[in-house]
C-alpha cells in the first residue's frame, strides 16, 4: 500500500503580528494565538465555527503525550484569541484513540463534532512510527472523545486506510468521508457512517478514475444530492503519480469523473489537486492544483458540472512569484462574491500568501507572510480560510510565530456580519441549525420570505424548522440590531 509522505506532510510556519494594518484594502491582519507544542504543532486544516461561537480546529502534531513529535490535538479558540486544548491524541494505550488529525472538524446536528485521524486506532497496519491506519471519531465541545470506527479493520484494508479529509453530513444525517489509501485497489475510498455509527465503504478508487483523495477538506454536497471531491493523482492522464481528478458520486454509489487533470499538452491544465472544490453561486466548481500549469507551480481553476475546465490563474506568473505557489487549501467564495485562498509558498517574502481572485478578473495578493522580521507574523499556511459569520476571515499558519509551532490569524476586510448553517439543505419539517451572533431577542426567521418556527438556543445559535411551502432561497433573521441574511441559499430538497 502506497504511503503518503513529503508533499502529503508538508506544512510548517506561523504568525504573530498584533494589529498589522496593510495598505491594499484598508484591511487589518492580526494573530489571535500562537501554538507552543504542548497545545499542538502544525495546524493544517481549515477552522470550523461552532454553535457556541468558538472556532474549532486540529493540529497534526504536538500535545502532552509522547510519540516522537506528539500525536496531535483538537483545540477551540475564541474570536478574541483565547485558545483551549480540548483533546490530545495518543492518550490511550497504543494510540488506540487515533493520532495525526490532518482533517478538520464538522459539527453535526446532534451538537457533537466529528473528524478523522490519519494514524492510530486498532487497525491492522503500521507506518513504523504509530500503530494503526486511522480512525473516525466523535467529540463533544468539552473533550469527550468516542472512536466510531477503526480503519483497516478488514483484510488488506479493503475498508480504507489513512484518512486525510474532514467529514460532511448530508440531510439524512449520514456522514461521508474519504481515505487516502486502502480499498479494493489500494488507491483510497469513499465511506459512509450512519446515525447509528454503522460503517460502509461506498466506493474504492482505482488509477483510471483517480487515486489518493488527499484533500484535508470534506466532500461537498450539491443541490442535486451528489457529493463532489478531488483525487490527487492518476485519472485519464494515465500517469500514476501525476494528474488527479474532480469527481462526483451519488449517495448510492454511482461514480462520475467530472474532469481529469494533466490531459492537456505538458499538463497546462494543472496537476495534483490536493485541495477539495467548492460550488460557487454560479453553479460551477472552483479549486486549485499544486503543480504543473503553464508556469509549473499550480493553478486556480473553474470547472462546469459537465466537465469544461477554465484556468483562472497560474501561480508564479507574476515576477519573482509574488502571487504565491502551492495552494494546498481549498478556496472559498466570500460574501462579496469573490474567491479567496492561501498559498503555502512564495509571495513577497517566500513564505506564502492570502489572495483574492475575482471570478473573471485577476489575482490580488492581500497579504504575504513573513513580512515581519524573524517571520513573527507567520509563514507557510497550509489550510484554507474560514469566513466566520462576523464577516472576518480566520485561518492558520503551519509554522513560525513566537514559538515556531503554528498560529491562528484573523484578516478583516470590512465585510459585514451574516448567518450560515450547520448544513445548508433539508426537507420540509426538518430542523436546521443556524449560526451567527446577536440572536438574543430575535423576533422572526424566514426562508424565501416564508416564516419559520424557531428556537433561540443561544446568542450564536438558532434552531429553525423548514416551513411548509418554502423553496430554496436565503434565510433572513430579524434581531434587535437589524436583519441578518444567509451568505448562501438554503436548499429545500424533496
Amino acid at each position: 500500500m502506497m504511503k503518503l509522505n513529503g508533499w502529503c506532510r508538508a506544512g510548517l510556519l506561523i504568525l504573530m503580528c498584533s494589529g498589522v494594518a496593510t495598505s491594499l484594502l484598508a484591511q487589518t491582519f492580526r494573530t489571535l494565538a500562537n501554538f507552543d507544542g504542548t497545545d499542538g504543532t502544525y495546524p493544517e486544516a481549515t477552522l470550523a465555527q461552532g454553535t457556541d461561537g468558538y472556532l474549532y480546529g486540529t493540529a497534526i502534531w504536538g500535545g502532552n503525550f509522547s510519540c516522537w513529535a506528539g500525536c496531535g490535538t483538537i483545540f477551540k479558540i475564541t474570536l478574541q484569541g483565547e485558545i483551549t486544548t480540548i483533546y490530545t491524541f495518543c492518550s490511550q494505550p497504543n494510540c488506540s484513540d487515533g493520532a495525526e488529525p490532518y482533517g478538520g472538524l464538522i459539527q453535526a446536528m446532534d451538537g457533537s463534532f466529528y473528524g478523522t485521524t490519519y494514524a492510530g486506532g486498532t487497525g491492522a497496519c503500521s507506518d513504523g512510527v504509530i500503530p494503526g491506519c486511522g480512525t473516525v471519531f466523535r467529540i463533544t465541545s468539552q473533550g469527550q472523545l468516542t472512536t466510531i470506527y477503526n480503519l483497516c479493520s478488514h483484510a488488506d484494508c479493503s475498508d480504507g486506510a489513512e484518512p486525510l479529509s474532514a467529514l460532511i453530513q448530508t440531510p439524512d444525517g449520514k456522514l461521508y468521508g474519504t481515505t487516502a489509501n486502502g480499498g479494493e485497489y489500494g488507491d483510497g475510498t469513499i465511506f459512509e457512517i450512519t446515525a447509528k455509527d454503522d460503517f460502509r465503504t461506498v466506493y474504492s478508487f482505482d488509477l483510471n478514475e483517480g487515486a489518493t483523495p488527499a484533500s484535508r477538506e470534506a466532500l461537498i454536497g450539491a443541490p442535486n444530492g451528489d457529493l463532489y471531491g478531488t483525487t490527487a493523482r492518476a485519472g485519464a492522464s494515465g500517469e500514476q503519480f501525476q494528474g488527479g481528478t474532480v469527481f462526483a458520486i451519488e449517495p448510492f454509489g454511482t461514480f462520475t469523473t467530472v474532469y481529469s487533470f494533466c490531459t492537456e499538452a505538458n499538463c497546462r491544465d494543472g496537476s495534483d489537486p490536493l485541495s477539495g472544490v467548492i460550488q460557487a453561486a454560479d453553479g460551477n466548481f472552483y479549486g486549485t492544483t499544486v503543480s504543473a500549469g503553464p508556469d509549473g507551480h499550480g493553478t486556480v481553476f473553474e470547472v462546469t458540472p459537465d466537465g469544461n475546465l477554465t484556468t483562472l490563474h497560474n501561480f508564479c506568473s507574476q515576477p519573482n512569484c509574488t502571487d504565491g505557489s502551492l495552494a494546498y487549501g481549498r478556496v472559498i467564495q466570500a460574501t462579496d462574491g469573490n474567491i479567496y485562498g492561501t498559498t503555502h509558498s512564495n509571495g513577497l517574502y517566500g513564505a506564502g500568501t492570502i489572495y483574492e481572485l475575482a471570478p473573471r478578473g485577476g489575482l490580488t495578493n492581500l497579504y504575504s507572510f513573513c513580512s515581519q522580521s524573524g517571520c513573527v507574523d507567520g509563514a507557510f499556511p497550509f489550510a484554507g480560510l474560514l469566513q466566520a459569520t462576523t464577516g472576518k476571515f480566520y485561518g492558520t499558519t503551519s509554522s513560525g510565530g513566537t514559538d515556531g509551532e503554528g498560529a491562528v490569524f484573523c484578516l478583516d476586510l470590512g465585510f459585514g456580519p451574516f448567518v450560515t448553517f450547520l448544513r445548508a439543505a433539508g426537507k420540509i419539517g426538518q430542523t436546521s441549525g443556524i449560526l451567527g451572533q446577536g440572536f438574543t431577542g430575535t423576533t422572526s426567521v424566514t426562508l424565501s420570505g416564508i416564516p419559520a418556527n424557531f428556537t433561540v438556543v443561544s446568542d450564536t445559535f438558532i434552531k429553525a424548522i423548514v416551513p411548509q411551502g418554502a423553496t430554496t432561497g436565503y434565510i433572513a433573521i430579524t434581531t434587535p440590531s437589524g436583519v441578518l441574511k444567509s451568505n448562501v441559499p438554503f436548499q429545500v430538497i424533496p
